[in-house]
């Protein structure tokens, strides 16, 4: 079982985000406290030269996703989708580790 799982529509929106770099970059998913329940998600793309040796490191269809170890815990099985829907629409996290998610759908709690 992969840490992550991405649908095709955020596999298609991470590709057009990665596109306005002009160096290669990976996404990084990671986890940090705050949020309405305790904890957020975070999403970001940083240049490949910053991969830790301690990541976890997936490859999907030439897409690099990383995650730090600690986030690593609350975040295995998340699988990300992305909606064009104008209300409630963007990523969508869907993680089995959650307790208690927010109605945002961008926090949780452990």
């Amino acid at each position: 079982m992969n840490f992550i799982t991405l649908t095709e529509q955020a596999l298609k929106q991470i590709t057009t985000l990665k596109s306005n770099y002009e160096t290669e970059v990976y996404l990084r998913i990671g986890v940090k406290q705050g949020g309405c329940s305790g904890m957020s998600y975070s999403m970001n793309f940083e240049n490949v030269n910053n991969l830790k040796s301690t990541d976890e490191v997936l490859t999907l269809d030439h897409c690099l996703v990383a995650c730090d170890p600690k986030s690593l815990l609350y975040l295995y099985g998340l699988s990300l989708d992305y909606s064009t829907e104008l209300i409630g629409g963007g990523f969508q996290f869907s993680n089995p580790n959650a307790s208690q998610t927010c109605g945002c759908g961008k926090s949780f709690s452990g």
